[in-house]
């Protein structure tokens, strides 16, 4: 008898010890935006992964913190974004005035955006989901990681291969050993001509945005007057036309978003008040200040009509967490500059040709605090996300995202946007597939072969606003633009500026010259040879075809001629003779002569 009941013991035992530990292939830490998409787009990549969320909502920023009114990224459905916004359409595409056309602003109420996102997750196999479900500790465990996770009062071992810290404000890789920096970077640190000449520690303010309903006329939702309000706290909107504010980021269903600048949401903070130990004060004085905004629109400027929307289930109605703008960011392999963004061709290394996301949000600047320097950002042009900036320096198998992304300052409030971590998410999700697919580690990572899963899942590379997904060359021009073949051209509006392919523009034989060179020896023989005038004819790319590949150069003009309407859908006549457009030139050169399968390092220096 006691024989048996020792044997049952240590059974028990085992199936205890067996219960604690969940293996994975990839861990998420952290249900934001970006956590979702990279969690949606490593399973999707065939690898077992499990997200774990500390809240009870999917999206974070664009949920939890109620930033549900996203206005980047509109020319860019890239991948798993794009899908987020045709499921947000799809549900409010029947309201009376929604806007469904496919550059407006995506506006949606925040309890709708978690459940749709946490639809989207239930359909993926591969993934595991677990909702308030914290992690209290990391280490490294070979060339893996083990983690600590709370599950039912439970703490529970999680053994991956691979970990990405999608969390707000990197708590991940706050508690390992890496090297990280807040605030502004000096100009001496980072050769950055727009960066201060000093380092601070000042980060952007953070917001508890209010989602407000209209109750309607002689309706009275005043609130209870808020601990410490002072009315002169909120002077900036005394004479501001309240109503045209409103509108401005109107939601569905008579709600209003209210993240506002200046004196209005914004909460002034350091990098040390986000710090874990410190962070409940900080946000508690924060939703004090936002409480006080409400009270002030209701009391002074007398719209007691206005009261709080019942999404968020909290004793005052403000958001689960504050919307986070910046904190620390953590070293990765390589650091974006701001020189990435507005010369990516004329740099030493050629980050864009690592690119796994794009972006055309712009810098903000929200800062309440006094003296804080002002940045004369030019025009800003969209750009792309390198691959380096998400893969963390010195530790195997770490990623990053979201406000820990491995980037300067003045970058940092170009890629913070949920839009853009959405986006930026799922080529996260296809780099930490990649090492447990390959079995290997992110000191062997291939961009091509990270690019090439994205580009499958249709993810952007590279910020062409003039080449639609539906365009037939898509593909075609997304893999030539990331070599530097051909090069996307600036175009300034306003405060931005888009970046274009130009397709029905003509090849000059000065733009693909250089490039030719850098990866065909025998290239300048046949420069020498041929001697191509001004403009590169379909006749000069035909030839050169010919030569790099010992093709009959014959046959390979009866070929094309054959079916260059047909299966290369051109709307233009075939004319060897006559200057080949941007266009043709991309599908071509993808097609035969293929650049985008020459590989690449970290720093985009083709690997010959």
């Amino acid at each position: 008898m006691i024989k048996k009941l020792l044997l049952f013991l240590l059974c028990l035992g085992c199936v205890t010890t067996y219960a604690e530990t969940i293996k994975t292939d990839v861990l998420v830490i952290g249900g934001g935006a970006s956590g979702v998409s990279a969690a949606i787009q490593s399973a999707r990549s065939k690898v077992k992964t499990l997200l774990i969320e500390q809240g009870n909502w999917l999206g974070g920023s664009l949920t939890s913190s109620g930033y549900c009114y996203l206005q980047s990224n509109r020319n860019f459905p890239s991948g798993i974004y794009g899908e987020f916004r045709k499921r947000v359409v799809d549900v409010y595409k029947l309201r009376l005035g929604y806007d469904t056309t496919a550059t407006a602003p995506l506006a949606f109420e925040p309890a709708m955006g978690a459940a749709i996102l946490k639809k989207l997750t239930d359909t993926v196999k591969n993934l595991t989901l677990k909702l308030n479900t914290p992690f209290i500790d990391v280490k490294k465990d070979g060339t893996g990681w083990e983690v600590t996770i709370v599950e039912n009062k439970g703490k529970v071992t999680v053994k991956a291969k691979a970990l990405i810290d999608a969390t707000e404000m990197g708590d991940v890789v706050s508690k390992l050993n890496v090297l990280m920096t807040a605030g502004f970077d000096s100009r001496a640190d980072t050769k950055e001509a727009l960066a201060p000449a000093n380092a601070t520690n000042q980060i952007e303010d953070i917001s508890y945005i209010s989602i407000l309903k209209d109750f309607g006329r002689n309706t009275d939702h005043t609130i209870s007057k808020p601990e410490g309000y002072d009315a002169l706290k909120y002077v900036c909107l005394k004479s501001v036309d309240i109503k045209k504010m409103l509108n401005a980021t109107k939601l569905p269903n008579d709600k209003y978003m209210v993240n506002w600048d200046n004196c209005a949401s914004q909460y002034s903070v350091t990098s040390e008040d986000l710090r874990p130990e410190h962070r409940a004060e900080s946000f508690a004085k924060a939703r004090l200040h936002t409480l006080g905004l409400i009270y002030y629109l209701q009391i002074e400027r007398g719209l007691k009509n206005l009261g709080f929307a019942d999404d968020f289930k909290t004793a005052d109605h403000l958001p689960y967490q504050p919307y986070i703008r910046e904190n620390r960011r953590g070293a990765g392999l390589v650091r974006m500059v701001i020189d990435d963004i507005y010369t990516p061709y004329d740099r030493g290394s050629q980050l864009y040709r690592t690119a796994i996301a794009v972006s055309d949000a712009v810098p903000g600047q929200h800062y309440s605090e006094a003296g804080v320097p002002h940045i004369n950002y030019p025009p800003f042009p969209a750009f792309s996300i390198p691959l380096g900036a998400i893969v963390v320096k010195d530790q195997e198998n770490l990623f990053i995202t979201e406000k820990a992304l491995s980037v300067t300052h003045l970058v940092n409030g170009a890629v913070t946007d949920p839009a853009v971590q959405m986006t930026l998410g799922q080529g996260v999700g296809a780099a930490a597939a990649f090492c447990v697919f390959f079995g290997t580690t992110t000191k062997n990572l291939q961009p091509r072969v990270i690019q090439g899963e994205i580009l499958d899942f249709k993810g952007y590379l590279m910020p062409f606003a003039d080449i639609k997904q539906s365009d037939p060359a898509w593909r075609a021009i997304q893999q030539v633009g990331a070599t530097g073949m051909l090069k996307g051209v600036q175009k300034i509006t306003g405060s931005k500026a888009d970046v274009l392919f130009m397709p029905d523009s003509l090849v000059t034989t000065a733009e693909v010259k250089p490039f030719f060179d850098e990866i065909y020896s025998r290239s300048f023989i046949w420069f020498n040879q041929e001697k191509p005038g001004q403009f590169f004819t379909v006749g000069n790319l035909i030839s050169f075809i010919s030569n790099m590949n010992l093709r009959d150069p014959e046959n390979l003009r009866d070929a094309l001629q054959k079916s260059w309407k047909s299966y290369y859908k051109f709307d233009t006549e075939f004319k060897p003779d006559r200057p080949i457009t941007r266009r043709e030139f991309a599908v071509l050169a993808n097609r035969f002569i293929n650049p985008f399968a020459r590989k690449v390092d970290m720093s985009g220096k083709i690997l010959n």
